[in-house]
């Protein structure tokens, strides 16, 4: 009876199906599979996280992901298939960016659910990451509240195309191929906090040993830039006034003490 009551024969793309019905159920959570399948590849959730950075093209994923261009081709077409990113073409070369901030949003949970479910991932984190001392990260709040007092130094230490692309308003471009530059010029009596990608970046932690080890204090913010502009907190894009190119950005106004007036 209440089959009979649930399906109900209702217009469909390839033709008729029944509402309610096992076949139309079935369909409903492949297309959800689908999406879900896309993201069951480790490279291409490296690439959406590439991608939750701002928009790349096939040549710039394949080279931070170790690929060949032809298997980073792959992988972002399957991820297109799936409806995850889209792509545009600019003469020969093909741009790829997230489709919504929903995938974001996606892999968020997807890696809150696996901190939970898998006593493994924070053993593989380390390895990876290194040693990570809690007293030494921040969270947004706290480097919101440290910003407005001033005193402090933010460092966005992603590569430069990434921080033009979006920014905590007032951080200074410093990738890690500049930080000896970055040092030398920077005063030992601040703080410095450093952010990056997201909490599985290892930029940041890297940076904050540097600096510790040159006798400055530092922290890192406990994600990344991905997760301050989905919080809706100040972004910024481009290059910092007065900032400049080059390694003397890293003595230009956008890495002036936040809070002050330099």
């Amino acid at each position: 009876m209440m089959m009979r009551i649930l399906e109900q024969t209702v217009p469909a793309k390839d033709g008729p199906s029944v509402a309610g019905s096992r076949a139309a159920k079935a369909a409903l959570f492949d297309v959800l599979a689908e999406v879900a399948g896309a993201l069951s590849s480790g490279r291409r959730l490296e690439m959406v996280d590439l991608l939750a950075q701002g928009e790349r093209s096939v040549e710039e994923v394949a080279g931070e992901t170790g690929q060949s261009v032809a298997n980073a081709s792959h992988h972002l077409r399957a991820l297109a298939r799936a409806g995850v990113v889209r792509s545009q073409r600019e003469g020969t070369r093909v741009y790829y960016r997230l489709s919504s901030p929903a995938v974001e949003t996606l892999c968020e949970a997807l890696r809150g659910a696996a901190e939970v479910v898998r006593d493994d991932l924070g053993r593989v984190a380390a390895g990876y990451l290194g040693s990570l001392e809690e007293a030494d990260v921040v969270d947004r709040e706290g480097l919101v509240a440290r910003m407005a007092q001033g005193g402090v130094v933010v460092w966005d230490v992603r590569p430069e195309v990434e921080y033009r692309a979006g920014h905590i308003p007032g951080a200074c471009s410093v990738p890690l191929g500049d930080l000896d530059t970055a040092l030398r010029a920077l005063p030992r009596d601040i703080e410095v906090v450093a952010y990056c990608r997201g909490r599985y970046c290892v930029f940041a932690p890297a940076a904050v040993r540097a600096l510790r080890a040159a006798g400055v204090r530092a922290a890192r913010l406990a994600d990344g830039f991905p997760e301050w502009r989905r919080a809706g907190l100040p972004v910024a894009a481009g290059a910092e006034p007065g900032g400049g190119d080059g390694p003397q950005r890293h003595r230009g106004q956008g890495c002036a003490r936040a809070g002050s007036t330099a």
